[in-house]
């Protein structure tokens, strides 16, 4: 959905619901021990059902409301497209700020606007920042049809990878590995989600995808991996993740020969594993409560019982503070310009 779309759609609604919720806020001071006792919290996730993030949001609410004083009611909703720009566009614009919104979104979604498409009708540097469940490590896969079967196989010949938007992990991550790689990628988009993408590798249509994380993988596709039936051709790591290298997967960085290509490939990585599958408020939700929630990630996440769970379901754990992620996003938009002009020249069609 383009974003004059997004915002013309939205825009109407946008100071009558700013507003209310800066009254609801003022009106309602914050304490730890009542705030949101009988209240719910509307969960957004903008991305489609079937995805990582729909996985990690729905294990993690399953334990958020016994670590929330009150023991609010979670209810997930999810709000796909562009990119996860239309759910970043509604929490900042629509959504109550009085911290009973809140969001899993994308990275590509943060990305956009240091792009310089200030059309978004959202500053991502002034989101809460509550948690973040892991490291995201990407991957570029083919199946076991395709005659392109390493990355070494992808520099000399040519594969066909699916994509779903412009904007997205599968689109850009793809487009790195064709320009500053070299790989003679053919890149074709359009795909709704991950679903759509892996039905189209088994039928033979592409030959594989890019910009799917490792963790969702394994839980998604279990099968596929023990039946060998990917190949995995790279993995977008500033280090190299323990299992990937044990099975021999390379990280890009001996492939990228051009300094400036190398340094904006670096900065695109560094943000997608430190953002992974973060958890934001809106803007100007009082400090009181965003640290209500940032307590209550901060617990879920090192809990035993979830930790079990995240284990049944094949999902990596590494939590990250949420005043952590808050500072790898003011990072981001304080890189070299020439720098992020390389990146915006990389990922763009």
């Amino acid at each position: 959905m383009p974003s004059g779309a997004i915002l013309a759609d939205l825009g109407a609604l946008r100071r009558g619901c700013v507003a209310l919720a800066a009254l609801a806020v003022m009106a309602s001071p914050v304490h730890a021990n009542s705030y949101y006792a009988g209240k719910t919290i509307n969960f957004i996730i903008g991305t489609d059902f079937g995805g990582g993030f729909s996985i990690y949001a729905r294990a993690i609410a399953r334990h958020l409301p016994r670590s929330i004083p009150g023991h609010p009611t979670i209810v997930l909703k999810n709000m796909p497209g562009a990119g996860g720009a239309v759910a970043s566009t509604w929490l900042y614009q629509m959504a109550p700020r009085d911290g009973t919104v809140i969001a899993s979104v994308s990275p590509n979604a943060i990305l956009g606007r240091l792009f310089g498409d200030h059309r978004m009708g959202y500053e991502p540097a002034k989101f809460n920042y509550l948690a973040a469940a892991e490291r995201s490590t990407r991957l570029c896969v083919t199946f076991q049809h395709s005659p392109v079967r390493t990355l070494a196989d992808a520099l000399v010949r040519t594969a066909i990878i699916g994509a779903t938007t412009v904007g997205s992990p599968t689109r850009e991550y793809a487009a790195i590995v064709r320009r500053a790689l070299g790989a003679r990628f053919e890149i074709v988009s359009g795909y709704k989600g991950p679903a759509d993408l892996f039905v189209a590798m088994e039928r033979g249509e592409i030959d594989g995808v890019c910009g799917i994380d490792w963790s969702a993988l394994k839980s998604q596709q279990p099968g596929w991996l023990t039946e060998k039936k990917l190949n995995i051709l790279v993995q977008g790591s500033l280090l190299p993740h323990p299992e990937l290298e044990l099975l021999g997967v390379p990280t890009p960085w001996m492939y990228i020969k051009d300094d400036i290509d190398r340094k904006a490939v670096e900065l695109m990585v560094e943000f997608q594993q430190a953002f992974g599958r973060a958890y934001m408020a809106p803007p100007d939700v009082p400090a009181e409560a965003v640290q209500i929630l940032r307590d209550a990630f901060s617990e879920v996440l090192r809990d035993p019982e979830f930790l079990a769970d995240a284990q049944k379901l094949r999902i990596d754990i590494t939590p990250q503070a949420g005043e952590d992620i808050q500072q790898v996003v003011e990072r981001l938009y304080s890189a070299p310009r020439a720098v992020v002009d390389r990146l915006r020249q990389i990922v763009e069609p």
